[in-house]
């Protein structure tokens, strides 16, 4: 019985070393791929995201003008008729301006 478990942790051990092995063989290449690969994402990424904060900078700008022109543009000079009685006396339709309406 002393032979079966001897072999099978000889087994082990030998799987052990060959994972041992792999990772220190290949961990640094799958690090080296990652880095390359966030690096490609980033020269793709990063320029568009600055393209799309130039746009968002001039947009932002163009509409702060236009609205700051339009408040300060002078206004009509017309009066504008709201449809409203009016409310002192003798302005009313069926009066005449300056006239008081008696009896009411």
């Amino acid at each position: 019985m002393s032979d079966e478990r001897g072999s099978t942790w000889a087994g082990r051990g030998v799987g052990i070393v060959a994972v041992a092995a792999c990772a220190a063989c290949c961990a640094p290449w799958l690090v080296a791929g990652a880095v390359a690969l966030g690096a490609v994402a980033g020269s793709i990424w990063v320029p568009g995201l600055a393209v799309a904060a130039v746009a968002a900078l001039v947009v932002t700008v163009w509409l702060r003008r236009r609205r700051r022109d339009a408040a300060c543009a002078a206004p009509a000079g017309e009066p504008i008729d709201v449809g409203m009685p009016g409310l002192r006396f003798g302005t009313g339709p069926d009066q005449e301006p300056g006239s008081r309406a008696e009896g009411r």
